[in-house]
């Protein structure tokens, strides 16, 4: 039996409550415990992590549930189990990779994986040769800290693309300019990846007229076969970013699949839903495999 820490901003979302379940299915005791609430003493010889008052102990892993508008405290609350020699499920400095796209794009891009051609600026003198250099409108305009579709847009002309990059960089918004993957038709496979293999895998359809594709924005999921080189650029990637467990998103397009984007806290909720796989008890059988070497 193992003691188990969820680091996790709400108890009552769904991937905390199956984490839970299926960690105390497996017969460990399991907390739930709100990063942000997590008080870190760094001394010589002795990092510890006090919670609403008492001191963290007798943890033997971490799952970090880290969302992306906390990144900075939640990594470093990671970090600081990493220091007490703890197992996390999630390291610390994956986490903040995966967290910079155009930094993931980068070591994506290093290892040869396909992804949709993409460019970054900060001066709005290169407009012009940003939207060319992508293959032309259409283009997909995103902001470096969206997430679930939040902050990305379709720009349909050149005239519309420039105008809205203009606006971003006029509020020193950090944006990524993506070429238009037209045949992949609103839709996007997101591959789930427990230690180093597949678990699960979906195909999420964006609704009729939506290019994306986010359950939150109203996509639909099903459950999805992956080729060979969907399912190899799938370990790859979460591979080359040093995580574990991740959720890769790719479109499908006449070149293979193109990597968008990997999450280092994917939820379970649609993979789960679409697959009917125990997402949750392959993540607790990871940190088992783990702990008990």
């Amino acid at each position: 039996m193992m003691k188990i820490a969820i680091l996790s901003r709400n108890s009552k979302l769904y991937s905390t409550k199956r984490l839970v379940e299926a960690a105390q299915h497996r017969g460990h005791e399991v907390q739930v415990l709100d990063h942000l609430k997590c008080v870190l003493v760094i001394e010589q010889g002795r990092p510890h992590i006090y919670y609403s008052g008492k001191e963290v102990t007798g943890v033997n892993a971490v799952i970090p549930r880290i969302g992306s508008s906390v990144t900075f405290y939640g990594s470093a609350v990671v970090r600081q189990f990493e220091m007490m020699k703890i197992f996390t499920a999630v390291e610390s400095q994956a986490l903040v990779r995966s967290r910079d796209k155009l930094r993931s794009l980068q070591i994506l891009s290093r290892a040869g994986i396909g992804m949709p051609k993409t460019a970054f600026a900060s001066t709005p003198k290169d407009i012009d040769n940003i939207i060319e250099q992508v293959g032309g409108a259409p283009v997909v305009i995103k902001l470096l800290e969206g997430t679930q579709g939040i902050g990305v847009i379709l720009a349909d002309t050149h005239k519309s693309a420039k105008s809205v990059i203009e606006s971003f960089l006029a509020l020193k918004a950090n944006i990524l300019v993506q070429e238009y993957v037209k045949e992949a038709g609103g839709a996007d496979i997101r591959a789930f990846v427990v230690d180093g293999k597949v678990v699960g895998a979906m195909k999420r359809q964006g609704l009729p007229g939506e290019f994306r594709s986010n359950l939150h924005r109203g996509g639909t999921a099903n459950v999805i076969e992956l080729s060979k080189e969907e399912r190899e650029t799938a370990i790859k990637s979460a591979r080359k970013l040093g995580l574990a467990v991740a959720g890769v998103d790719m479109l499908q397009s006449e070149r293979g699949p193109l990597v968008m984007e990997v999450n280092s806290s994917p939820g379970l909720e649609g993979i789960e839903g679409a697959t009917k796989v125990d997402i949750a008890g392959k993540i607790i059988e990871y940190v088992e495999r783990n702990e008990f070497q």
